[in-house]
């Protein structure tokens, strides 16, 4: 079963990941939230806090597989914040 539902495909303005590093970026769409992984979008959620909820919970399984990941939110303003991280050197 899988962790997120899918939602729309939506183009994004994101910066690229370091090609080693898996990410999830949580970001707002309308009144609702989405997780941006691997150029599908995922929810929608009600919250920010659902999405990152689900989003490091995810991160921190393939974390726990040896994968370097990471957790990235957009906020309201426009900003990309790291709000979660897991591999080496971070």
């Amino acid at each position: 079963m899988p962790l997120f539902r899918k939602a729309r495909s939506v183009q994004s303005a994101l910066p690229p990941a370091e090609a080693d590093r898996v990410e999830y970026v949580v970001r707002p769409c309308d009144d609702t939230w989405l997780i941006d992984h691997a150029g599908a979008s995922y929810g929608p959620y009600k919250n920010g806090r659902e999405a990152m909820l689900f989003a490091v919970d995810a991160a921190r399984k393939l974390g726990a597989l040896g994968k370097n990941t990471g957790v990235k939110m957009i906020d309201n303003a426009g900003h990309l914040l790291t709000t979660w991280n897991y591999g080496a050197g971070h």
